[in-house]
């Protein structure tokens, strides 16, 4: 079998983008903001009009992960499942917010788009609820998150099943901006795991550490025909039917190596890090937090994107969970590709001085999160210089080298 993430190979087959080269080219050239090198974009703040404030605004969802709750749900009708997805998309919104130090003051607004005829009202309560009691938890643990309603629309000549998107609003003390153009030369690079026993602020037990990326080409490389078959409405028809549910496993079937099952890994809700930032920012303050980095959309390639003229260097990896590892077995991915499109173990970076390193590890660890060192920043000999990249060394002891943003 193929590799499928090459941009020309399966994973454009599939009408999906590994590296989104397509949107960056569009968002680049518009105004970047006040922190034109920060993780999210920050605009004054047009809410008050306070010059010591910005605002910031950011949209996201879960993606194809909520197929895998409607295969779950119709498999075994369980509509709890898709409490889970609530908290997929708040998170890979929140997340991405923490990366330039917002933990607090945040309004959220949900968009369900569902096809009514195949999503009642049951998914709807569990997405809905869901959402309430995912910000009542982060609040109870310090983020201060809130609900501002949201949008439920039948849109069945839209989505053949439905879609489930957030958007967040911030106010933010521009002086407590964590701002990724400050990652430079000399400093460590402290990785969060992505998976493993539930943190202290977690509900539930083990977490695969799958995130909300790349489940369309996950869902497709590990199920098995039956789904293609039974569920048509959850693949795109205009897709090479070798590319469709070509994978060994029914959800129930047992992820090697792991407690969970093939379904439960691939629906593990999206691990929140705003607690651990929340008390990092509080004992180490914006200035030596020098960026932090949601390892989403290019996984461990997205830290290309930031600073300038830095060689990332990440050779001390965490074990690659078992998720991943089955991925890449049904898929025969080159493990290049699986780390631009899977975080691979890791899905937040903290880049801090030398000496804070060993502090951030054990901030994260009082709350039940693996951390460590995994690497460092150099000067980039790139093009003499002028211009990021990276180099990765898996277990495997393979040098993988990433040449640019995007790349």
């Amino acid at each position: 079998m193929s590799a499928l993430v090459t941009d020309s190979g399966r994973y454009a087959a599939r009408g999906v983008s590994a590296s989104k080269h397509e949107v960056h080219a569009a968002v680049d050239r518009l105004d970047r903001g006040l922190f034109p090198g920060a993780f999210c974009k920050l605009t004054p703040d047009h809410l008050t009009g306070d010059p010591a404030l910005c605002n910031v605004t950011h949209g996201d969802g879960a993606g194809t992960k909520s197929l895998l709750a409607y295969l779950w749900w119709r498999e075994t009708g369980d509509a709890s499942v898709f409490r889970g997805i609530a908290q997929d998309s708040i998170v890979m919104n929140l997340d991405d917010l923490l990366c330039v130090g917002v933990t607090g003051r945040i309004l959220f607004s949900n968009t369900i788009n569902r096809n009514a005829r195949n999503v009642p009202g049951e998914v709807l309560a569990e997405l809905i609820n869901g959402t309430e009691d995912f910000l009542a938890l982060l609040r109870s643990h310090g983020v201060d998150a809130h609900g501002g309603g949201g949008e439920t629309a039948d849109v069945g000549d839209l989505t053949p099943t439905l879609t489930v998107d957030s958007c967040a609003t911030a106010v933010l003390a521009r002086s407590s901006v964590v701002d990724a153009s400050r990652i430079a030369p000399g400093l460590a690079i402290v990785g969060l795991a992505s998976g493993g026993p539930a943190a202290s602020y977690e509900i539930g037990g083990e977490n695969s550490g799958i995130g909300s990326n790349g489940l369309t080409s996950a869902r497709h490389e590990l199920l098995c025909r039956h789904y293609a078959e039974k569920y048509p409405e959850t693949r795109d028809p205009r897709t090479a039917e070798d590319l469709v549910y070509c994978g060994p496993f029914r959800l129930g079937d047992r992820l090697a190596g792991s407690p969970l099952s093939v379904g439960q890994a691939l629906l593990s809700p999206t691990r929140t890090y705003a607690p651990v930032v929340l008390r990092l920012l509080r004992e180490f303050g914006p200035g030596r937090i020098r960026g932090l980095i949601h390892c989403s959309g290019g996984a461990q390639t997205k830290c290309l994107r930031f600073g300038t003229n830095v060689h990332f260097i990440k050779d001390n990896l965490m074990p690659v969970p078992p998720v991943f590892r089955e991925i890449q077995a049904a898929s025969g991915t080159d493990a290049h590709e699986m780390h631009r499109v899977y975080n691979m173990g890791h899905r937040m970076e903290v880049y801090c001085s030398v000496g804070d390193a060993g502090g951030v590890v054990s901030v994260a660890d009082s709350f039940g999160i693996k951390a460590q060192v995994i690497g460092r920043t150099e000067c980039s000999t790139l093009r003499g210089g002028k211009g990021n990249h990276l180099t990765l060394v898996p277990a495997s002891g393979e040098r993988l080298v990433y040449g640019a943003a995007g790349a």
